[in-house]
C-alpha cells in the first residue's frame, strides 16, 4: 500500500504551526498562571502529564442496530474520544443529510491503542463498511511514540480496500501551566509527523488537517478551541465537522 504520487504532503514547519501562537505566548501566560495559582501536575515522561483512569469517563457507543444499519449501507464507523463524544451528534446529523449512515463509539479520555482495539472488535463482529473516522490522538499526548504501531495496525485491520480518515491534532491545554502547554504543542506535532508519514505509506489513509486549519489564519486557535484542545461550540465544531465532512465527500 504505497501512497499517491502527487498527494498532499503536510511539512514539518507546518505541523509544527499548529501551535505557535500557544507556545510562544506562555511567558507572559506563565506570570498570570502563577499569580493565580493554578496547580501543576505530574509530568510524566514527555512533560505533558499522565493518562488519567479514562473508563467511568463519558461514552457514546451506537446500539447494535445502528451498527448493522451502517454495515449493511455502507456507511461510515466512527471511533473517537471526548471530541467525539461532543462533535458526533452534529456530524452524524450532518452525514445523514448526504444519505451516509454513521455509527460511532466514542469514549472521553481514551488514547489510540483502546480505539483501535474496539475498530478490531467490529470488525470481527459486524465487519466493517468502506469508510472508517478515527478521531483520536488527543489522548496520546501523554504517551506519543505509541501511536505510529496503532496507525499501522489500524490499516491492517481495515484493508486495502477501505479508506481511513484520520483527524490530525491540536492540544495546548490554556488551563495549565507553560511548561505543560508547550510539551502539549511538541507532543501533538509529534503525534501528527507519525501521521504524516503513515499517509506516505497507505493510500488509503487520509488526514483530515484540523491543526493546520487551525494555525492557518490569526486568532482560530483561540476562536475555534474553548480550552486549548476542545473545539468551541459552535464555531470550532462546525469547523472541524466541516474538514471531515469533505474529506469524506472527497472520497
Amino acid at each position: 500500500m504505497r501512497k499517491r504520487l502527487g498527494g498532499f504532503r503536510p511539512s514539518r514547519r507546518m505541523l509544527f504551526a499548529a501551535g505557535t501562537a500557544a507556545a510562544a505566548s506562555t511567558v507572559v501566560a506563565g506570570t498570570a498562571e502563577a499569580a493565580s495559582g493554578v496547580a501543576s501536575i505530574p509530568l510524566g515522561a514527555y512533560g505533558s502529564g499522565v493518562l488519567s483512569s479514562w473508563e467511568g469517563f463519558a461514552k457514546a457507543i451506537s446500539n447494535e442496530a445502528q451498527i448493522r444499519r451502517t454495515r449493511e449501507t455502507d456507511g461510515v464507523f466512527m471511533f473517537g474520544d471526548s471530541i467525539g463524544v461532543q462533535d458526533g451528534p452534529p456530524l452524524a446529523r450532518q452525514l445523514a443529510q448526504l444519505g451516509i449512515n454513521m455509527a460511532v463509539h466514542n469514549w472521553a479520555g481514551r488514547p489510540v491503542t483502546p480505539a483501535v482495539d474496539a475498530l478490531d472488535t467490529w470488525a470481527q463482529q459486524y465487519g466493517l463498511p468502506h469508510r472508517i473516522l478515527m478521531s483520536v490522538g488527543s489522548n496520546d499526548i501523554f504517551t506519543p511514540p505509541a501511536v505510529a504501531a496503532q496507525v499501522d495496525r489500524t490499516m491492517q485491520i481495515v484493508g486495502d480496500e477501505r479508506t481511513v480518515y484520520w483527524v490530525n491534532i491540536q492540544a495546548a491545554r490554556t488551563g495549565l501551566g507553560p511548561d505543560v502547554k508547550v510539551a502539549d504543542q511538541r507532543n501533538s506535532a509529534w503525534i501528527n509527523l507519525q501521521l504524516a508519514e503513515a499517509a506516505r505509506r497507505y493510500d488509503n489513509l487520509r488526514i483530515v488537517h484540523w491543526a493546520e486549519h487551525l494555525a492557518s489564519s490569526p486568532n482560530r486557535l483561540s476562536r475555534l478551541l474553548r480550552d486549548g484542545l476542545h473545539p468551541s461550540i459552535p464555531l470550532g465544531q462546525n469547523a472541524r465537522n466541516g474538514l471531515i465532512v469533505s474529506a469524506i465527500k472527497s472520497g
